[in-house]
């Protein structure tokens, strides 16, 4: 039986994809779960994988092309087997779609020839995105299925020329890559729609590095893996978590959403701007694992390999910027997340012990929660409990 390969939805309100890479090419022999192409979407570029096992046939996606979401590119055969024919496609697909993994998307007819938009449906992001970029709707041909306008319509239509020319402007114009637009376009959001509100600490952090040094080279010895600050707060702050189940829910229009496990964000810098890589159940990850978890992420982020596990349902995020020097900052919560932890860096500063003048190694964190879901009380004392840890790891972590 032959099982179809469709460009699959790995975001939320995600409407296509642009196939970056074919691993395999026509006619190869493909093992269920092994690496089948890479598609590149508003968060990242991902790997997707093989959902049967099967020659690779019938391949209709082109390299560098935008596809919307549960489009058939390609077919996985028996040996000996044809694929479908494009006016079988559209009746085979329930069938291959019960064979297929949990990622890929429901397959679609092929989409007509882009209408004439008076009428045409238009998506929610292309939408705000034309009302963002000021771009008239009425002028724009929708190139998804049944002539729907999409948001690659609406950028398309900014980069057109027209018949008037544009003043001339001075300096130079960078334009964004899709992880920058992305970053651009939900930040924005979380900033207009989520009320932010904020709680800062400043915590001794002597501790916290003496915990690092103590088993910083047993864990590089047995595990091959070097612990930093960034792992200590994971594994500290997935463990308060359940704790205070407001800072590991989300906000929704039915209600508050509680998490029963912690997926942990983790903000890393790339190249074109910052990804949040999930070290997932980090709340029952020992340190050795959270480290493991972190680094592999990070490397694939930084290769444009990630995968769509390595990026879904986090339910909280960390955001440290301490190896820049910076002292401290406010973080933009990520939704549906109801709160995000920024973390400034361990400095020696003079504060006052017994009326004293001390130097102290010392760090600031803030805390941005979504007011509908944590108000100041939960907060402060989420704070209280992760200061408490941070002055004693051993606590939690042993």
């Amino acid at each position: 039986m032959a099982f179809s390969v469709v460009m699959p939805a790995l975001e939320m309100a995600q409407e296509t994809g642009k196939l970056i890479a074919w691993r395999k090419k026509e006619g190869d022999k493909v093992t269920k779960g092994e690496p089948l192409l890479e598609i590149e979407t508003d968060k990242a570029v991902m790997e997707v994988e093989a959902p049967a096992d099967g020659i690779l046939a019938g391949i209709t996606g082109s390299v560098g092309a935008d596809i919307p979401v549960g489009q058939t590119i390609a077919w996985i055969v028996a040996p000996g087997e044809k694929p479908p024919a494009e006016k079988e496609s559209a009746a085979a697909a329930p069938a291959a779609r019960g064979k297929t993994e949990s990622h890929s998307a429901p397959v679609v007819p092929a989409s007509p020839q882009p209408t004439a938009p008076t009428g045409a449906r238009i998506s929610p992001k292309a939408r705000r995105l034309a009302k963002e970029l000021g771009v008239d709707i009425a002028t724009v041909r929708g190139s998804g299925p049944g002539g729907e306008i999409l948001a690659s319509d609406i950028q398309a239509a900014t980069a057109a020329p027209t018949g008037t020319a544009a003043p001339a402007k001075s300096g130079n114009l960078e334009v964004p890559t899709t992880l920058g637009r992305l970053m651009a376009e939900r930040t924005t959001q979380s900033w207009k729609t989520v009320p932010h509100f904020f709680v800062t600490r400043e915590i001794e952090g002597t501790a916290l590095n003496a915990y690092r040094d103590k088993y910083l080279a047993e864990i590089e010895r047995t595990h091959s893996i070097r612990i930093t600050h960034t792992d200590l707060l994971v594994a500290l702050t997935s463990r308060l978590l359940l704790k205070h189940p407001r800072l590991n829910s989300s906000f929704t229009a039915e209600g508050i959403r509680f998490h029963d496990q912690v997926n942990m964000g983790v903000a890393i810098a790339v190249n074109d701007g910052v990804v949040a890589a999930v070290i997932a159940n980090a709340n029952t990850a020992s340190l050795a694992e959270i480290a493991k978890q972190r680094r592999d992420v990070a490397e694939r982020a930084r290769a444009g390999k990630l995968r769509p596990a390595d990026i879904a349902d986090a339910t909280f995020t960390i955001s440290n910027l301490g190896m820049y020097h910076v002292d401290q900052f406010t973080a933009i919560i990520t939704p549906p997340q109801a709160a995000i932890l920024a973390v400034g860096g361990i400095a020696d500063r003079v504060v006052a012990v017994e009326g004293k003048p001390t130097v102290l190694p010392m760090m600031t964190i803030t805390l941005s929660s979504d007011h509908r879901a944590v108000d100041g009380a939960r907060a402060a004392m989420f704070l209280d409990d992760l200061a408490e840890a941070i002055r004693d790891p051993n606590q939690l972590l042993g």
